[in-house]
């Protein structure tokens, strides 16, 4: 009697908590607050997944950990760009995660021209490591993503890497040691080739 008791008080908060977690999620297909929020983003980083500029980073397809990081890192100051910065504190901490995961399944966007392929450049092992070995990135042991390379716009590569070699953008310590050990002109060159890919 006593087991069905509890059994009972299990299901029934079962069935009452499962609502209450749905409505904490929100919906830009419900929320138009939310989905004007979100649409924003397409303003620089493209409402086609391509960026408006070649200095804005690809996020359509990139890796949904990854981008849900940059998106608290933004937000609390770990990772400083005056846009970003704003535009990330516009969110609801709730809204976040469904923003992330709502760029993740989009399609990375199509490549404008073939590029010839290149010589894989001195060096580039080292991002393999962590960002696979065909650079699309990947989930690490400690859970945390690495961003997609592959395909990535070239300005933006360059400059993330000269701004960790400088300790501008220090919100992955690891990142910050590697470029540092890089010289700018095999920057360059690994910047040049995960473009290319």
């Amino acid at each position: 009697m006593r087991t069905r008791i509890v059994l009972g008080v299990l299901a029934a908060a079962f069935v009452l908590g499962a609502p209450v977690k749905a409505a904490d999620t929100p919906d830009p297909a419900k929320s138009r607050e939310f989905a004007a929020r979100q649409n924003v983003c397409g303003v620089c980083h493209g409402n086609n997944g391509v960026p408006k500029s070649a200095n804005i980073p690809i996020i359509w397809g990139q890796q949904e950990n990854y981008l849900s990081k940059q998106l608290h890192d933004f937000r609390t100051g770990e990772r400083s760009f005056e846009i970003m910065e704003w535009m990330t504190k516009t969110l609801e901490e709730n809204e976040q995660a469904p923003t992330a995961a709502s760029l993740a399944k989009n399609k990375w966007p199509a490549k404008a021209q073939n590029v010839a392929a290149q010589q894989a450049p001195r060096g580039i092992a080292v991002c393999q490591s962590c960002h696979a070995t065909n650079f699309m990135g990947a989930v690490q042991a400690e859970g945390m993503a690495t961003p997609r390379l592959a395909g990535q716009n070239y300005d933006y590569l360059v400059e993330a890497m000269r701004r960790f070699a400088d300790g501008q953008r220090t919100n992955n310590a690891d990142m910050v040691q590697i470029m540092k050990g890089i010289s700018p002109a095999d920057r360059e060159t690994m910047a040049r080739y995960l473009s290319a890919l």
